[in-house]
């Protein structure tokens, strides 16, 4: 799998670039040195040699890759040992990696091999009802303040959730009110992203019981920790001591499924 990808990888950059791919050249040197190193060669040896300009190199949802545990930590620890090979070496500092995540999925990974306790980070906040009308011009919708009132009492401006409704009902999938009658059900519009987050729970016991404290009392006081990893996962949302449901869908849909 680990192969596969760094393979697809090599070949995406080449085509981008519009340079000659010369994958099979390093892809001998897996068996003698690992895909990792291998990895590391063909960029250094050739990749950065060969443009003249830096490379940024954007990841988009790499906390998919956790789905993979055969593969996440060589993964993960090759992203990282690049960002330390760029202060170091100035051929590596012509690459700059863009790493983009929709949640912080606590596995065990060494905080030595994380590229996420490093560089600078970017979260992106919540949207506003303006922020959200504006997205519905863009998609062409004939929206106004009662169909964005309507969409926050359900998902509030999760950046993601608000995308997602938007999307389908502009490729008119799906209506608003449709969306609306039974937003929890295995057929949902949101059924794929509720049971991803159902299962970072049920894979961690201690999350998924602090989680049913926050549902079934719409609130709660939870260990400094506890709270904060639920929030990184955007489950929840902080106000003062207190931790909330971050928006009624994860209420609705964890009141059934915890």
């Amino acid at each position: 799998m680990l192969s596969r990808f760094k393979s697809e990888s090599y070949i995406s950059v080449a085509l981008a670039l519009n340079i000659p791919n010369q994958i099979d050249e390093y892809w001998d040197l897996v068996e003698i040195v690992g895909s990792s190193m291998a990895c590391k060669a063909y960029f250094e040896e050739y990749v950065l040699r060969t443009i003249d300009n830096s490379l940024t190199l954007g990841l988009d949802e790499v906390d998919k890759v956790f789905e993979y545990p055969e593969i996440y930590r060589d993964f993960f620890g090759l992203l990282r040992a690049l960002h330390e090979e760029g202060k170091r070496r100035e051929i590596w500092k012509k690459l700059r990696l863009v790493i983009v995540h929709s949640t912080e999925v606590y596995v065990p990974l060494d905080i030595n091999q994380s590229p996420f306790n490093v560089g600078l980070s970017v979260e992106l906040p919540e949207f506003n009802h303006k922020q959200i009308l504006d997205l519905a011009q863009r998609y062409q919708l004939d929206w106004d303040e009662t169909e964005v009132e309507k969409l926050m009492m359900l998902v509030g401006g999760h950046p993601f959730l608000v995308r997602l409704t938007l999307y389908h009902i502009a490729n008119r999938n799906v209506t608003l009110t449709q969306i609306l009658q039974n937003p929890t059900s295995s057929s949902s519009i949101y059924a794929d992203h509720l049971r991803r987050q159902s299962l970072i729970l049920t894979q961690q016991p201690e999350l998924a019981i602090a989680m049913k404290d926050v549902v079934i009392n719409n609130s709660a006081k939870l260990p400094t920790v506890t709270k904060f990893k639920l929030h990184c996962i955007g489950l929840v949302k902080l106000q003062g001591d207190s931790v909330l449901p971050r928006c009624n869908l994860y209420r609705q849909y964890l009141q059934i499924h915890l």
